[in-house]
């Protein structure tokens, strides 16, 4: 029998409850710490403000960027909670450390629609250690936990993963949303179903290329990794970014393809420069011949057109991965083109990764596909079929 994940409905009455909720607030910050993208803050709102019209008090925590254990003035989520603040619309006060005991007084003696968050919870060695001491003081805190963490679901982290098994536990409306359209993708599609895979490491990327497979009818690669694709069938890719460590895996999968009569287009056409650079000067040029003194960093016109064209037939579509060098603006067209062809798609479309999704937003598009995941990685390891750690726990038990 299936096993199902449990919701908050499972909670039961939330009244004077004190709720831990995982948040994924690991939003993408400017040089002077402002926040340039806020998604994942908007897209845990209804999950919050559920459970603050149940009556509960709510202690938020989440983690942000990497700082390695310790406390990094940079990293804090000061700016986290100032945008949360603004778009709740009531009061959220940021504790100075994820448990201690000031946390803990101000965590018991929070009351019905009061909002606490917790101090970068990755200032703390223990959470990415999955440490039960630390999930047993981050426990204490609440009366019950809430995941509404997605992008941080295949992390085996405390406050992921251990925390849920001292609590009763459940996901929040987030987790359980990206689950339900995951899983459509991963197990029922309906096709055709083409994927667009970008970015730039091809290791990164083989894995969720493999189990995509065995589902889509079409795979359309871009952005940096389709180079190694181009390279193992003999094309003249320049100095563009390869990984030759890999380019068996990348003949397998183009030979898996050709068995299971998928197709997997590549760029036709590529932008290329002798460095990545916004200033520096550009050409279009055939993907198969690559000047060697430049880097491909964005795929060609006639690629948008062609993936365009495979496109229009689709039933389901995945996007995940940018066409090129996003960032610098004389090599962001092929994102953008792929993104217009997405969102005019007459299919069941999700877009996930974070230049995909600030893409779609920049070009007032978002409302255009049905559903932008929160979750990079964690995305991709879903439809891969591995167990994310962050969900399996939230899991009814058996």
């Amino acid at each position: 029998m299936t096993r199902r994940l449990r919701t908050l409905e499972d909670l039961g009455d939330l009244a004077g409850k004190r709720v831990l909720v995982r948040c994924d607030f690991n939003v993408p910050l400017d040089d002077g710490g402002r926040i340039t993208e806020d998604l994942r803050i908007q897209a845990t709102l209804p999950t919050l403000r559920e459970l603050l019209d149940a009556g509960a008090a709510l202690v938020c925590c989440s983690h942000l960027g990497r700082p390695k254990g310790a406390p990094d003035p940079r990293l804090s989520l000061a700016p986290v909670a100032g945008r949360l603040q603004d778009v709740l619309g009531r009061h959220v006060r940021l504790l100075p450390e994820a448990t201690g005991p000031s946390v803990t007084e101000a965590a018991q003696g929070a009351v019905a629609g009061s909002v606490l968050m917790l101090e970068n919870v990755r200032f703390d060695p223990r959470e990415t250690q999955d440490d039960p001491g630390f999930a047993d003081e981050l426990a204490a805190l609440a009366d019950v936990y809430v995941d509404d963490a997605f992008g941080a679901a295949h992390r085996a982290h405390a406050s992921v993963h251990a925390v849920a098994e001292r609590l009763p536990s459940a996901a929040g409306r987030l987790l359980q949303r990206e689950v339900e359209v995951l899983s459509r993708l991963r197990d029922g599609p309906d096709e055709p179903f083409v994927a667009i895979l970008g970015g730039a490491k091809v290791a990164d990327k083989l894995g969720v290329v493999d189990a995509l497979l065995d589902r889509v009818d079409a795979l359309l690669v871009g952005g940096a990794m389709a180079f190694s694709f181009l390279a193992v069938q003999g094309a003249e890719v320049g100095r563009s970014l390869v990984d030759p460590d890999r380019y068996d895996d990348v003949r397998a999968s183009l030979d898996r393809a050709k068995e299971r009569g998928v197709l997997i287009q590549l760029p036709e056409d590529v932008v290329c420069a002798t460095e990545a650079s916004a200033d520096a000067k550009r050409q279009t040029v055939p993907a198969d011949r690559i000047p060697r003194d430049t880097i491909g960093l964005d795929v060609g016109p006639r690629t948008v057109e062609e993936f365009a064209r495979t496109l229009a037939d689709a039933r389901t579509v995945l996007w995940n991965g940018p066409m090129g060098m996003f960032e610098l603006e004389p090599f962001a067209a092929g994102t953008r083109g792929v993104a217009k062809a997405v969102a005019a798609v007459d299919a069941f479309t999700v877009v996930g990764g974070g230049d995909s999704v600030a893409a779609l937003r920049k070009l007032d598009l978002a409302d255009a596909v049905d559903h932008l995941s929160t979750g990079g990685g964690a995305s991709l390891e879903f439809i891969e079929g591995r167990e994310l750690p962050g969900i399996s726990v939230l899991m009814e038990r058996e």
